[in-house]
């Protein structure tokens, strides 16, 4: 066989290669990505997109319909015993993958009925027990914790502050692209202002001497790595809680600092709980939750609350109003009320 029918053999193969439509698991990920989906919420959909096919035996999605999808939803929550919440995430990625994916548009595919979780009231926490469990901690979680009840951010939202987020002459915190893909500006609380500016000092230091060892770079958002090469390595790009070692990151090829994880401040609350006495279970989304009654209950419009706290629907705010109608700033008993007419 001559050279160039050898090369026109391995070309076309090549190309056959090239056009083989890639697998159902990454079809999928570029879909959530194409659409921006968080990475937790796209990670969360390819495992349960793998669940529901293993549960069916490995066979592909295409060859199973509505029973196969209720048979699933049942098995979770007859067997597995899942929260009515993680039954719909699941139902959720399914739909997800029928619709985007595979663009299947049958009418089995129309959502069979959700299951309808528990209306749960928010966990809230008194001053005085705020005041015990911020006590309790110390360092750098203290200083997040502080942060969690004093700005009223999520826990993921704190972790992922960029020191460029923080203006100490405005007093105020950029929170980028939160839950919904929204920015929002909450308040820099003063009490927490020195701490912070120490804080981000000593942080300052330790990405001087990252970059003297040609480190020091910092995970940006989606392209800007490509359109700024050496934004990650500024100093507004970094973390203002890093983690305290780094780690190789596998598809930029170089060694980078993450922030802090979630389950060291989660870990630090629960202690902090049991150290201070509480009978309830004070959580970092706790703080939070105090943070919008505590302004509710000082007189703050419920507007200026749902805007520091990034609610689309006021709705969702007005839940706090219900904590309110508690204790000593809400309805008062019937039987406190026996001993003044008693006088």
């Amino acid at each position: 066989m001559s050279a160039p029918i050898e090369k026109t053999i391995v070309s076309e193969k090549q190309a056959g290669s090239e056009r083989r439509p890639p697998k159902l698991r990454q079809r999928l990920g570029d879909a959530l990505k194409m659409l921006h989906y968080s990475p937790r919420t796209a990670e969360a959909y390819l495992a349960w997109v793998r669940r529901y096919i293993a549960f069916h035996g490995m066979r592909h999605p295409k060859e199973l319909n509505r029973s196969d999808l209720e048979a699933f939803l049942t098995y979770l929550a007859s067997q597995r015993h899942v929260s009515a919440s993680t039954q719909n995430q699941a139902l959720s990625a399914i739909l997800f993958l029928y619709r985007k994916v595979l663009g299947e548009d049958a009418k089995w595919i129309e959502p069979p009925e959700r299951a309808s979780g528990p209306k749960r009231l928010p966990v809230v926490l008194s001053r005085g027990e705020v005041a015990k469990v911020l006590g309790a901690m110390r360092g750098t979680s203290a200083l997040v914790a502080r942060l969690l009840y004093g700005s009223g951010l999520r826990l993921l939202e704190a972790l992922t502050l960029r020191v460029k987020d923080v203006d100490f002459s405005r007093n105020e915190i950029l929170v980028r692209n939160a839950k919904g893909q929204k920015d929002r500006h909450t308040v820099l609380p003063e009490s927490v202002r020195t701490d912070l500016q120490k804080h981000l000092e000593t942080v300052r230091k330790l990405h001087e001497s990252d970059l003297a060892k040609s480190f020091g770079r910092a995970p940006l958002p989606e392209a800007l790595a490509v359109k700024y090469p050496n934004a990650d390595r500024s100093w507004s790009w970094q973390w203002v809680f890093p983690a305290s070692s780094r780690y190789f990151d596998r598809t930029a090829r170089i060694e980078s600092r993450h922030h802090i994880h979630e389950s060291v401040i989660q870990k630090a609350m629960k202690l902090a709980g049991e150290t201070a006495g509480l009978t309830k279970a004070p959580t970092p989304h706790s703080l939070r939750h105090s943070f919008a009654t505590h302004l509710l209950e000082s007189g703050h419009d419920i507007r200026t609350v749902q805007e520091l706290l990034g609610h689309n629907d006021v709705r969702t705010t007005q839940m706090y109003t219900h904590v309110l109608n508690r204790g000593p700033h809400g309805v008062r008993s019937p039987i406190d009320l026996l001993s003044d007419n008693s006088q």
